[in-house]
This record gives structure tokens, sequence and C-alpha cells, in this order.
């Protein structure tokens, strides 16, 4: 296969092979293929005969090199399909294969040909969006009283705007994100999950309208501390793909959240809000937002 990396120009060639494909993980999605691209994983990809072939690459870590399992609107793939794709393509494993979609294959036949292993950094949040909009009952008590804070000290006193971010002129996003990443340490490790994600922030609200992601950003006091920002997975669940809020004012993220949910997802049945990447204090906010299901994610090596 002849593969070349992806870069945001390619949005309009990639985006087609995303409508219908029967994969939930948030991973199979030309905008975040394309943001996510980074020194640490080149996504690089290949299309033949109508299909779409999307590969990781690394140079400094090639026992890493992966596929994502193949993007196609004619082929079923079964075990034995995705084992020639690996083959004819020179690769020996996938990642991000859905937990639900494999649960669809000959399981016996899987098995006898790759070895499966999950990947639970790159596990699945996915939520109700009228959950997340409305946030009745018990379990969502503590998310209701942070709001209200923030909201007796800062929306009473007329000191928030609320407003989609404006398409060309992101630079106090830009701006907001450098302070976010300074308390969080973004840069110590520039292959950490934090300097990728800072990398795919920073791609996205630069071509927001290319890539087709809406955002919504947040001034308290004049100055944006905190924005969102979302795309289109399926016809039924769109993605948050970043939040980021100045943790230092009470309610913030939580106020965030919900303004995410109403202004950008309504339309929507669930919210993805992908993965926690294996940092405990995500994992414990995602989960503290009662997700009706999780998608495990496995990596499939050949035998």
């Amino acid at each position: 296969m002849n593969f070349k990396p992806v870069s945001v120009s390619d949005y309009a060639i990639l985006k087609p092979f995303f409508s219908g494909h029967p994969y939930h993980l948030s991973a199979y999605s030309p905008t975040s293929i394309i943001a996510w691209s980074y020194k640490t994983f080149q996504a690089d990809y290949a299309i033949e005969d109508g299909e779409l072939f999307i590969a990781g690459q690394t140079q400094d870590h090639p026992e890493n090199r992966h596929l994502i399992l193949p993007l196609s609107h004619e082929t079923a793939y079964t075990p034995s399909g995705l084992r020639d794709v690996a083959r004819r393509a020179g690769f020996d494993r996938y990642w991000y294969a859905p937990g639900d979609y494999l649960e669809t294959l000959d399981r016996s036949e899987l098995e006898a040909l790759f070895v499966l292993e999950e990947q639970r950094e790159f596990e699945d949040y996915v939520y109700l969006t009228e959950d997340l909009i409305h946030l009745k009952g018990n379990r969502f008590s503590k998310k209701r009283n942070l709001i209200h804070q923030f909201s007796r000290e800062y929306l009473r006193k007329d000191r928030v705007k609320v407003e989609e971010i404006p398409p060309g002129n992101v630079e106090e996003c830009l701006q907001f994100l450098e302070i976010w990443c300074e308390q969080h340490d973004c840069d110590a490790d520039q292959e950490s999950n934090l300097a990728c994600e800072k990398n795919a922030v920073i791609t996205t609200l630069k071509n927001m309208a290319r890539l087709e992601s809406k955002g919504i950003q947040i001034r308290v006091d004049g100055r944006v501390s905190a924005f969102g920002i979302g795309s289109r997975l399926s016809g039924t669940t769109a993605t948050l793909n970043f939040e980021k809020a100045d943790s230092g004012i009470k309610g913030l993220y939580q106020f965030l959240d919900n303004e995410c949910a109403r202004r950008l997802f309504s339309g929507f049945l669930y919210v993805n809000k992908e993965s926690d990447m294996n940092i405990p204090n995500l994992a414990e906010s995602k989960q503290s937002y009662n997700p009706i299901l999780r998608i495990k994610s496995y990596a499939l090596t050949l035998r």
C-alpha cells in the first residue's frame, strides 16, 4: 500500500469513508485522526479500491506501528480479512478495535488469528445528551450545586459571557491553552499524552471550519477562561473532543460541560467524551458524570 501522511487538507478526502461505519470509538473520526497526528504518532493513509486504510507510524517506537480497522462501504471484514489486510500493508497489529464491534465477529476465528489485548487508556465514555443537559436526580446533585455556586458568584453578577469560538479568531483560546498547559506541565515530556493533546487542540483551533468542529468559549471578567470543542462522530453521537477551564474558578468546569451539552450537542442522542488516557483525575471526572456505557478498545496482534 502507498501510505502518505494525513494533513488538514486531506479532511475532505477522508470524510466520506467515515459515513455509516460500524465503529463507535472516537478514534474513528477524520477530525480526530488529523488533529492527533503528531510526531509521537504520525497518522498515514492509503486508499485502495474505494477503501480507506489508516496507519500510525513512529520512528522512536517502531514496536507501536499499527493500523486501525479498515473503513469500507462495501466490505464487512472477517478476522481472516483483517489478517490479510495487515499482511498486505506490512503491519502485524491493529489498535483501537472497538469491543462492541469485535463481539460481532467469529470469536474463535478472531482468537485463532490474533492475540487480543485490552487498551484501557483508550476506552471511551459515552453519555446520554439529555443527562448532561438536565443533570436530573441525586446522581448529579454535586454537579448542580457547583453550577449553582458558579452562577451565584459570576453569572448573577454579569461577570460571564458565553459565545461561539469565532472562526479565524482563536488567539485568546490559544493564549488560555498556554496558561492551562503551564499549570499542568504539558510540555515537560514531549511524548506525554498532555503534550500530544496540546498539539491536537492547537491544530483543531486553527482549523475549526476545515475540520467541521464547533466550539464555545467562556469569558470570566472579560478574559477567556474556558473553552470546549466538539465534532460529529455519527448520526446519533457527537464527540466532546477538548474541554479546558481554569480550575481555580469553582464550578467553571461543570458550567462549561453543561453549556457544551446545551449549545453543541442538543441535536445528538449521545455524547462521547473520549478516553481518560489513564490519568486518574480525568478518569474520576469522567466517571462522575455517570456514563451509560464505556466502549472498550483492543489491540489485535497477529499470531
